[in-house]
């Protein structure tokens, strides 16, 4: 029998060779008799292979028949028997991936609280499935999810699935509902059930037993929306992959720190903290040299509306630091202008309030394009079509 979907793909998954009459031919769309090919849905990809010794470059359900599309237009008719055969490699990766999902929901069901289902996706060699619940990402254990999920594969328990009056399934709040559009209108639903750890409604492809799967590789968890929780995964060959690649980047920093893979964290937080204390240093040299250049450029400053300016020139500083700076300090002069580069020139403009900060960025920018602005007494522009050199030149010959 042919299940919702209209293939016999879910029913028999194993199948990976079979015949049929032709039953449509328009064009390069194909349809049949039967199919044991999987249409595209409900977050499994469409399976892959070829009727007639012709590629099957997609298969789509529509109108409630599974339509085959070729690569080429097809040699044979409506009523001849074609042979169907199917890439057996990505059928057992769809097969995998899909009950995989079922094991990690599985996990989500024991670890969230107030979880739902969020939809999933199979990808070529990752798979993504969304938990519809509040939470951060960042308050849940990858490790823990892999860990749980792979003492399932190992327990090698049993894969069933059948099918159930729906009314009677939607009433039992242990069954997950994951179907794709148009089913609910079903008297029936089918349930996939791996023994003791989760039960589904779900049309897609599946192994008999957890062992099947493989290892499972949880690569990362994520918040990508309100109100959802994504887990991606690898199963199989993937995860076996990613593992290897994981190994073999922890080698290659232990061998570069000089130490062991079971010793990198400890190596790391150490870095970390010596980091953080030469930034610390750094940024403390940065704000004593910008002191002394400061302080060079108040012997020089001029005159300029009956008010004391300091312009001049500043290097190896952002005007986020420089307005920082700024801020934290009395100021030498009335104005104080401080122009340098950050990528493009910028200006960076503290007053005492009686000359409005704005007003200067205003008028800079206005001389050399870019943009900007600020408060009253403190102020900056950036994106300046000119070198800092000339930009003090501007300001000083405004002066008196």
């Amino acid at each position: 029998m042919t299940d919702d979907t209209g293939t016999l793909a879910a029913e028999r998954p194993y199948v990976t060779a079979f015949e049929a009459a032709v039953a449509g031919v328009d064009g390069r769309d194909v349809t049949l008799d039967q199919t044991y090919f999987y249409p595209e849905g409900g977050g499994q990809p469409a399976d892959r292979g070829a009727l007639g010794g012709v590629e099957v470059v997609d298969v789509q359900k529509r109108d409630d028949v599974v339509v085959h599309t070729l690569a080429a237009d097809p040699s044979f008719g409506v009523g001849d028997t074609v042979e169907g055969e199917l890439d057996e490699a990505f059928r057992t990766y769809a097969m995998r991936a899909h009950t995989a999902s079922h094991v990690v929901y599985g996990v989500g069901r024991r670890l969230l609280d107030g979880h739902g289902y969020g939809g999933f996706d199979i990808g070529e060699d990752t798979v993504r499935l969304d938990f519809d619940v509040e939470g951060d990402a960042d308050d849940v254990d990858a490790l823990d999810f892999q860990r749980r999920a792979n003492e399932i594969v190992w327990d090698d328990r049993p894969v069933d699935w059948y099918e159930m009056d729906a009314d009677e399934a939607r009433a039992d709040d242990d069954i997950v509902f994951n179907l794709r559009d148009g089913a609910d209108a079903a008297e029936t639903v089918r349930i996939v059930e791996i023994d003791g750890w989760d039960v589904s409604a779900c049309g897609g492809t599946h192994v008999r037993t957890t062992s099947e799967l493989g290892p499972v590789s949880v690569l990362g968890i994520s918040n990508p929306g309100a109100d959802l929780l994504r887990v991606e995964f690898a199963v199989g060959p993937a995860a076996i992959r990613q593992g290897v690649e994981t190994r073999r980047n922890a080698a290659r920093a232990a061998e570069t720190l000089d130490t062991s893979v079971g010793d990198l964290p400890e190596c790391a937080e150490s870095l970390l903290s010596e980091n953080e204390a030469l930034r610390d240093e750094r940024d403390d040299l940065r704000e004593r040299v910008l002191d002394a250049r400061i302080a060079s450029l108040a012997a020089d400053s001029v005159a300029r509306d009956g008010e004391e300016w300091v312009v001049g020139t500043v290097e190896s500083v952002g005007p986020n630091a420089v307005s920082d700076r700024l801020r934290a300090r009395d100021l030498p002069a009335d104005v104080v202008a401080l122009v340098g580069r950050d990528g493009a020139t910028f200006v960076v403009v503290g007053t005492s309030g009686e000359t409005s900060a704005d007003e200067v960025v205003d008028e800079v920018t206005g001389e050399f394009g870019g943009g900007g602005g600020g408060q009253p007494t403190l102020a900056q522009g950036g994106g300046l079509d000119a070198e800092p050199r000339a930009i003090v030149d501007f300001l000083r010959s405004a002066a008196e």
